[in-house]
């Protein structure tokens, strides 16, 4: 459940010319953020306060114009270092980092387009999964990030505050604090869900409300099979790298995809997941990436290796090729039934390995 990047020698790191990867879809790419207050839900972490949540929709997106999307504010990339112990790094770098979203543009005329919600690791913001949100709405899909308060390092709301990572400091991650951390996403997940398909989005934003998948990425990522259990709007799921928290202990009979980095998604590594494994009773992967490390699917593959900071031995743009490859491919296959990149191990990809 905790963050942190394997930082290299202090005299490495630099932070000029950092940037994400470029989508590979035929589509521009628009974003435009929500402040969302659930009324009915007192804070889990704050309970004299109604849970309130950021999230940043991504869609496809028509026209040119618009202006650039800030990667992070200044104040927000100093919070973001210090979490991840990412010292010697300018405290404003996070904010200099290119994106390919534009604000203030409309998205692309058509019908509804299918749903994927991202959830983010433990401490990290929902900005740590924009590379993959970036490249699935440029394939065509829309894309919802959220900032689960109180769990992330910095969280920005439009009255200027900014909430910081509270659970972090109450106390060391346990199987009970990782389950009511869990919980309380799957909760945050279905509330979001509620907005999305029941009112009139901005920008010109439509969702298929029968065509939703969610992934995440540690805790966000057991937070999605979690999810699933709860929430039968829930097509599909994917977790990057989380250990279960709680493992299943009943039957998903939809669609999951399990995928890890090289030593924690191995069999055997993590009880976790072999429990289970044995309860994804759906369509189910459970694949490994060659040369990765737990953050290896997030922003900072890339960025990380930008600032001279490499969190794995593989290459950064080679991890976010291969994550935003197998997370669209997965998408394809259960919200628009196309495609075959899963059915079995692909020469042109010889660091996924199929454990199962």
């Amino acid at each position: 459940m905790t963050a942190g990047l394997a930082l290299a020698a202090p005299s490495q790191a630099r932070a000029t010319g950092l940037a994400l990867p470029a989508p590979t879809g035929a589509y521009r790419v628009g974003v435009t953020d929500l402040h969302l207050v659930d009324q009915d839900r007192a804070d889990p972490w704050v309970p004299e306060r109604r849970r309130e949540l950021m999230v940043s929709l991504w869609f496809p997106a028509t026209g040119r114009g618009g202006a650039a999307d800030p990667y992070t504010t200044p104040a927000e990339s100093r919070l973001i270092l210090e979490q991840l112990r990412a010292t010697t790094v300018p405290p404003e770098a996070l904010s200099t980092v290119r994106t390919f979203a534009r604000t203030g543009i409309r998205a692309l005329p058509g019908p509804s387009r299918p749903l994927v919600v991202l959830s983010p690791g433990f401490s990290y913001p929902r900005t740590s999964l924009t590379a993959l949100a970036e490249d699935l709405a440029s394939r065509g899909y829309v894309v919802a990030g959220i900032d689960h308060t109180y769990e992330a390092a910095a969280i920005t709301f439009p009255d200027g505050r900014i909430t910081t990572c509270l659970v972090c400091t109450l106390s060391k991650p346990n199987p009970v604090l990782s389950a009511q951390i869990t919980s309380g996403r799957a909760a945050d997940t279905s509330f979001v869900l509620d907005e999305l398909t029941r009112h009139r989005l901005p920008s010109g934003i439509r969702v298929d409300a029968t065509r939703i998948a969610m992934a995440g990425h540690s805790i966000g990522g057991t937070s999605a099979a979690e999810t699933m259990l709860r929430d039968r709007r829930i097509d599909a799921g994917i977790n990057m790298d989380g250990t279960f928290a709680p493992p299943l202990a009943r039957p998903l009979h939809r669609p999951f995809l399990m995928l890890g980095a090289e030593v924690h998604g191995r069999p055997g590594a993590d009880p976790t997941w072999d429990t289970t494994w044995q309860h994804l009773t759906g369509w189910r992967r459970w694949l490994t990436v060659t040369g990765t490390t737990h953050a290896s699917f997030t922003d900072y593959a890339t960025i990380g290796e930008q600032a001279g900071l490499p969190v794995q031995p593989l290459s950064g743009d080679r991890c976010a090729d291969l994550t935003r490859t197998y997370v669209a491919a997965f998408m394809d296959r259960h919200l628009r039934h196309r495609g075959t990149l899963l059915a079995g191990p692909s020469p042109e990809n010889p660091e996924v390995v199929f454990q199962a």
